[in-house]
C-alpha cells in the first residue's frame, strides 16, 4: 500500500486538490471565503446548519447528550437527527471551531467534502477503469463539480453520499472480479451509518448495478451473488445501530406517505435531458424544478460512444442502458419518483436521486474511454458533432418552459463541444501522445467544469441568497453572555426564549431550551399539541415557532426567560435582569417547572381543535381547579391607513395596496380595561397566498415584526395596569393584499392568570436535568396524575422510587405517569428505541464480517 500511495500521490493529490481548489475559486467570486461578508450557506439553510452543527460540537465538548437533546425545541431525540443531518465522518471537525465561527466551519467542510468525492472517484476509476493517469483525474474533477453536487450544495449532509457512492460501486467490482469484500462492507456501513435517506438510494442503484454486471458475465460473475449477500447483508445489519432507531423514530413521528395522485411528474418535458446538460443549466432548486444531471460535456460525449462503440458487447449495453431508463423514466413517472425518495415526496430540491444518472454516464463514459484509439476517435468526433446539432435543434424548438436558459450557455456548450471535436481531430491526425491527450483534457474539463459550477452557484445566489455571515456571528457574544447568566443562577430545569431570534434554531447553538426549531426530525405528536395551545406548527410540524402567543403558554411551557433587543418589554410578570450589547434579558415570575401534579380527571381532557385559546383556558383550569375566564375581545376602531384599502365581507377583512412594493398601514385605537395584557389577533384567511409577508405592529414605542404565515396570531400590545385607550399601527409587506379573519384585540385578565398561576405551582416539581435523565421528589396528598412537559416518546421510562412504572401520553404529547399518594422521588430516563437492538447488531455484525473474512481467506501452501 504504501509503494502504491508513493506511486501515484500526485494523481492523489491533483484528484482531490484540484476540484476543492475549482470550487474555492467559484466561491470567491460572490466574495465567500473565511472572514468574508457572506456565508457558505444560501439564506434559508445558513442558520439551520450552523446552528446543528453548533449543538454537535456542544455534544463533543459534554455540553449535550448523544441520545436527547433538551435544547431541540421541547425536547428530541438527538440519535435521530444526527443520522438525518449530522452523520458522517466529517462532522466531528466542527470540535475546531468556536460556535461562533460554524459558518467557517461548514465552508472548510464544504470544500473538503468536494474534495473527498474527487478522490474517491478517483480510486473507483483507478481500481475500474485501465485508463491514462490524468484521464482519471480528469473524470475524478468532473464527478466532484457535476450540477447536482454545487446546485444543492448549502445541504451539506447530502454531501458525503458522493464520498461513498464510487466506494460502493468499487466494492461491488472488488467483490466480483477479485473476492475481497472489505472495500463493499465499510463502504456501505459508512454510507448507511452517514445518512439513511442518501443510503437508500444508493443502496437500490447498487443492487441495479450488480445485477447488471452480473448477468454481463453469468458463468463467471455467479459465484459473486453469495459473497455479495452475505457483505450486503451485514453491513445493512451493522448499521442498524443508527438505522432502526431512526426507522422508529420516523414511524413514530414520520409523515405519512405520499398518495399517488397523478401519473407524470409536475413540470417536466421531454427537452430535459438536453436542457440540464447544458453548461450553466440552473432554474431553481425550489418547487418546479427538473433534474441537475449535468457532469460534463466529455463525460456525455463518452456516454454515446459508450453505445456506438462496436467494441463493447450489446449484451453490456443493454444492461447498464437499461438502469439509465430506469432513472430517466423516474424523472417522468411519479410513482418511481416517489419510490426513489422512500414514497414521500420531497419539500423543495426534487428529484434527489438524479446524481445517480450522473454517476451513470461517467462511469460508462469511462468504459468507453478505455476502448477510445487512433483509429476509432472519429466516432466521437461524430457524437460530439450529434450532441451540437441536438443542443441546437433544442435551442430552436424550446419555448418558454426553458426561459431560465442563458444565451451564453448556448455558446459555451457549443465552444467546447467544437473544441473537445478539433483536440479529438488533431490527436487522430498529428498523432501527439495519449499522455498530452490526457492532460490537454484535463485542463479543458476542469475550465468547462469550474464555469458550470460559477453559473450554479450564482444561481443559488439568485434563487436563495447567500446570506450575510455577520448575521450569525454579530449577535452571538451578547446572547450567549446572557444565556450563560441564566445557566448559572438555575440549578433546575427552564426554558428560555428570544423575541429578536437570528433563526429558529437558536436553541442548537446557544445551548437553551425553548419552543423553536425548524426540522425535518421532529416530534410532531407534542408539536400538533403545541399548535392547538397557540405556537404555529401548522401541517407536518416541520416548522414550529414560539413568537406571538399569549402568557398561559409561556406559563405552561416553563418559559423563564425571554430575550429581546427592546429595553422595556412590556410583558406582565417578566422584570429586565440583565443587558448584553444589544440584547436585554427579561425574568418570568410566572413561569411553571417542568413537570406538576393534577387529578386523574385530567387524563380525559377532551382536545378542542382550531381552538387556542378554549386549549389554554381548558388546560390552565383542569391544572388549576378553577373555572376562570381568561380571554375576551375588544371593540376596536380604524383611524388612520396609508397605502391600503380596507374592505370587510362578512367574517373577511382584505387590506388592499395602493402603491406596489410599498408597506399597507391600518392603525386602530382600543379601550383597553385594567390588568389587561392586550393582543392584537391576526388569523390569515388563506396560507397559501401569504407567501413571505410580514406583519409589524407598533404599540407604545415597542415594536414587533413577524412573518405572519409562520409565526402565531396573537401581536402583542403590552401590559396595561390602568384603563387605557391604546392606539397602535400595523404594517403588512409581502403581497399586493391580504386577508384575515376579522382582526379583533384580544384581552387577557391578569388577575385571573395571577390566582391560576399561583395554585398550578401549589402542585409543581422542579426537576433536575441530566444530559438524557430528569428527576426530582414529589410529595402527593392523594393519587394524582404526574404531567410533565417533556415530549412523549416511546424511548422515556419511568421511575418511582426505583420501581419501573408505565409511561402515558398526555393530549398525546407529554409524558406523564399516575403518582401514588406519598412522598417520592421520580426518575425518568431515556434511551431512543430500538438502539439496544441496534448496538447487538452492530457489534454481532462487524464479528461476523471478521469471521467471514479469516473464513475466505486463502490458506497459505508450503513447498517441502
Amino acid at each position: 500500500m504504501k509503494n502504491y500511495l508513493k506511486k501515484n500521490r500526485w494523481y492523489i493529490l491533483a484528484s482531490f486538490f484540484l476540484p476543492l481548489i475549482l470550487m474555492a475559486l467559484v466561491y470567491l467570486t460572490i466574495g465567500v471565503y473565511p472572514g468574508s461578508s457572506r456565508s457558505i450557506l444560501a439564506s434559508d439553510a445558513f442558520s439551520q446548519f450552523s446552528n446543528f452543527h453548533a449543538s454537535f460540537r456542544n455534544m463533543l465538548l459534554g455540553k449535550q447528550g448523544l441520545f436527547y437533546s433538551w435544547n431541540a425545541s421541547m425536547g428530541l431525540n438527538y440519535l435521530s437527527l444526527i443520522s438525518y443531518y449530522l452523520g458522517g465522518f466529517f462532522t466531528p471537525l466542527v470540535i475546531f471551531f468556536p460556535n461562533q465561527l460554524m459558518p467557517d466551519a461548514l465552508y472548510f467542510l464544504t470544500l473538503l467534502k468536494i474534495g473527498s468525492a474527487g478522490l474517491a472517484f478517483w480510486f473507483y476509476a483507478k481500481g475500474s477503469f485501465k485508463l491514462p493517469n490524468w484521464s482519471q483525474v480528469a473524470l475524478s474533477v468532473a464527478y466532484a463539480l457535476m450540477s447536482f453536487t454545487i446546485a444543492h450544495s448549502e445541504i451539506i449532509m447530502w454531501l458525503d453520499a458522493f464520498v461513498y457512492l464510487p466506494l460502493v460501486i468499487l466494492g461491488i467490482n472488488r467483490v466480483m472480479d477479485m473476492k475481497k469484500p472489505t472495500v463493499l462492507f465499510v463502504s456501505y456501513l459508512m454510507l448507511f451509518l452517514t445518512s439513511f435517506y442518501m443510503g437508500f438510494m444508493i443502496g437500490v442503484f447498487s443492487v441495479l448495478y450488480f445485477v447488471a454486471r452480473l448477468l454481463t458475465n453469468w458463468r463467471t460473475y455467479k459465484k459473486s451473488i453469495l459473497p455479495y449477500g452475505i457483505t450486503s447483508l451485514l453491513a445493512g445489519f451493522a448499521s442498524m445501530i443508527m438505522i432502526l432507531p431512526s426507522l422508529l423514530d420516523l414511524r413514530a413521528n414520520g409523515e405519512e406517505l405520499t398518495k399517488i395522485t397523478t401519473f407524470k411528474t409536475e413540470a417536466t418535458n421531454w427537452w430535459d435531458f438536453i436542457a440540464k446538460n447544458l453548461i450553466g443549466s440552473y432554474d431553481t432548486t425550489k418547487y418546479g424544478s427538473i433534474p441537475f444531471i449535468y457532469i460534463g460535456l466529455f463525460p456525455l460525449v463518452l456516454c454515446l460512444f459508450f453505445f456506438i462503440c462496436k467494441k463493447i458487447p450489446w449484451k453490456n449495453k443493454l444492461l447498464y442502458g437499461m438502469i439509465a431508463a430506469i432513472l430517466l423514466a423516474s424523472f417522468y413517472i411519479q410513482p418511481l419518483n416517489l419510490f426513489w425518495h422512500g414514497m414521500h415526496a420531497p419539500n423543495m430540491f426534487l428529484f434527489r436521486y438524479a446524481y445517480l444518472l450522473s454517476f451513470l454516464v461517467i462511469t460508462l463514459a469511462a468504459w468507453g474511454w478505455e476502448k477510445l484509439t487512433r483509429e476509432n476517435v472519429l466516432q466521437l468526433v461524430a457524437a460530439c458533432l450529434l450532441l451540437i446539432a441536438s443542443f441546437a435543434i433544442f435551442w430552436g424548438m424550446k419555448g418558454k418552459d426553458y426561459s431560465y436558459l442563458k444565451n451564453s450557455s448556448l455558446y459555451i456548450t457549443i465552444g467546447f463541444l467544437a473544441g473537445y471535436a478539433i483536440l479529438l481531430t488533431g490527436y487522430r491526425f498529428n498523432k501527439f501522445p495519449v499522455k498530452t491527450l490526457s492532460l490537454l483534457l484535463l485542463v479543458a474539463m476542469s475550465a468547462e467544469a469550474t464555469i458550470n459550477s460559477d453559473f450554479m452557484v450564482h444561481g443559488i445566489l439568485k434563487d436563495w441568497n447567500y446570506a450575510s455571515r455577520s448575521l450569525y456571528t454579530e449577535p452571538y457574544p451578547s446572547i450567549k453572555t446572557l444565556v450563560n447568566k441564566t445557566k448559572a443562577e438555575n440549578d433546575h430545569f427552564y426554558r428560555l426564549e428570544n423575541l429578536d431570534p437570528v433563526s429558529a434554531n437558536d436553541s442548537f447553538n446557544y445551548g437553551y431550551s425553548g419552543v423553536s426549531m425548524f426540522s425535518s426530525i421532529r416530534n410532531r405528536h407534542s408539536s400538533g399539541y403545541m399548535d392547538q395551545l397557540g405556537f404555529r406548527s401548522r401541517g407536518t410540524s416541520l416548522n414550529i415557532r414560539y413568537q406571538n402567543n399569549t402568557l398561559l403558554a409561556d406559563a405552561f411551557t416553563g418559559i423563564k426567560y425571554n430575550l429581546a433587543k427592546t429595553k422595556n418589554l412590556n410583558k406582565y410578570g417578566f422584570t429586565k435582569t440583565a443587558s448584553a450589547g444589544g440584547y436585554n434579558l427579561f425574568e418570568n415570575n410566572y413561569a411553571l417547572p417542568l413537570a406538576f401534579m393534577a387529578p386523574k380527571s385530567i387524563d380525559k381532557l377532551p382536545a378542542l381543535p382550531n381552538d387556542n385559546l378554549g386549549t389554554q383556558t381548558q388546560l390552565f383550569n383542569a391544572l388549576s381547579q378553577e373555572q376562570f375566564r381568561y380571554f375576551q375581545f375588544l371593540p376596536m376602531t380604524q383611524t388612520a391607513t396609508k397605502n391600503a384599502t380596507v374592505t370587510n365581507s362578512g367574517m373577511i377583512t382584505t387590506i388592499t395596496e395602493k402603491q406596489n412594493n410599498v408597506s399597507k398601514d391600518v392603525t386602530w385605537k382600543v379601550q383597553v380595561p385594567a390588568n389587561t395584557q392586550a393582543y392584537l389577533s391576526l388569523y390569515p384567511y388563506n396560507f397559501s397566498e401569504l407567501e413571505s409577508s410580514t406583519a409589524t405592529v407598533t404599540a407604545n414605542g415597542q415594536t414587533r415584526q413577524a412573518q405572519i404565515g409562520i409565526n402565531g396570531q396573537y401581536y402583542d400590545l403590552g401590559y396595561y395596569q390602568k384603563a387605557t385607550i391604546v392606539t397602535f399601527t400595523a404594517s403588512f409587506y409581502g403581497t399586493s393584499s391580504i386577508s384575515f379573519q376579522n382582526p379583533q384585540v384580544l384581552a387577557l385578565d391578569t388577575v385571573a392568570y395571577h390566582l391560576a398561576i399561583e395554585k398550578i405551582k401549589a402542585n409543581g416539581v422542579d426537576m433536575k436535568i441530566g444530559k438524557r435523565s430528569a428527576e426530582g421528589t414529589v410529595t402527593a396528598k392523594k393519587a394524582q396524575t404526574l404531567i410533565t412537559t417533556i415530549p412523549y416518546d416511546k424511548g422515556w421510562t419511568a421511575k418511582i422510587d426505583g420501581k419501573k412504572v408505565d409511561t402515558k401520553a398526555f393530549q398525546d404529547a407529554f409524558v406523564s405517569i399516575h403518582l401514588p399518594k406519598g412522598k417520592h422521588k421520580v426518575t425518568f430516563s431515556y434511551l431512543p428505541k430500538g438502539f439496544i437492538i441496534g448496538g447487538i447488531s452492530f457489534i454481532l455484525s462487524i464479528g461476523l464480517f471478521i469471521l467471514y473474512l479469516r473464513i475466505i481467506k486463502p490458506k497459505k501452501t508450503h513447498r517441502h
